[in-house]
């Protein structure tokens, strides 16, 4: 075997070798949709190792001082790191059209182009400039409030969550949370099985339930329930920009 056979594939490869029919059809379904081993081990210590770090990062965020939770998340800095920025290009194109078949079918006027970089144009020239990807990183006791990542106008209905550390063994409790708050129905809740390197794509805001007389919208939120020992880091992959 070459040298070159023994690389492993690159992140746009490996997003272009998923199962993108199934993704969607789970999407569909359920709102979220999980992949597994997106990252390696050896990928998530070295991402969940840059949190450590002062350059790369524009903002750090303390949860408890904003009542967001417990634990903190810092914004990542441009230019993003490779396998970030490689992450976003790669998945986003991939998102597009269950993004727009889901706004067609809410009713939603909004279309999103094709690259990525033509949808953070469309971001910039509406002051949307600051880059959304992030380290999250949570100790014993933490947590994360049910919420929604919107930073302005232009907001992509998909975003990406990568589990950086490895339940059990870096730590316990921390279970990534969604909620569905259904029109005059009770709320359902999920729990997203994750282990390390695997990725969960959900809806950021809203998803179209088919309901039996016709469509109908339903809100969505997410968050991670309190650790109960160790040290969780999680990447979040968010393709619109912050005002």
């Amino acid at each position: 075997m070459s040298a070159l056979a023994a690389l492993p594939p690159t992140i746009e490869d490996r997003v272009a070798a998923l199962d993108w029919p199934r993704l969607a059809r789970d999407l569909d379904a359920q709102g979220s949709a999980v992949i597994q081993n997106l990252l390696s081990p050896e990928e998530c210590r070295a991402v969940a190792g840059l949190y450590s770090q002062e350059a790369g990062f524009r903002s750090r965020v303390v949860m408890g001082r904003h009542g967001f939770g417990r634990g903190e998340y810092r914004y990542f800095a441009y230019p993003l790191p490779a396998l970030v920025a490689g992450l976003r290009g790669a998945l986003y194109p991939r998102l597009v059209e269950t993004a727009n078949r889901w706004n067609t079918a809410m009713g939603i006027g909004v279309r999103y182009p094709e690259s990525h970089a033509e949808f953070l144009e469309r971001c910039h020239a509406a002051g949307q400039v600051r880059p959304t990807p992030l380290l999250l990183q949570y100790g014993p006791g933490d947590y994360n409030c049910l919420h929604q990542d919107l930073y302005g106008e232009h907001v992509f209905p998909l975003q990406v969550a990568v589990l950086l550390s490895e339940p059990d063994a870096d730590f316990t409790g921390g279970e990534f949370v969604l909620t569905e708050q259904r029109p005059r129905m009770q709320s359902r809740v999920e729990v997203a099985p994750l282990r390390q390197g695997d990725a969960l794509v959900f809806a950021v805001h809203h998803r179209p339930v088919q309901g039996t007389r016709g469509t109908y919208r339903v809100t969505m939120r997410h968050g991670v329930s309190q650790l109960r020992s160790g040290q969780r880091h999680t990447l979040g992959v968010i393709f619109h920009d912050a005002l």
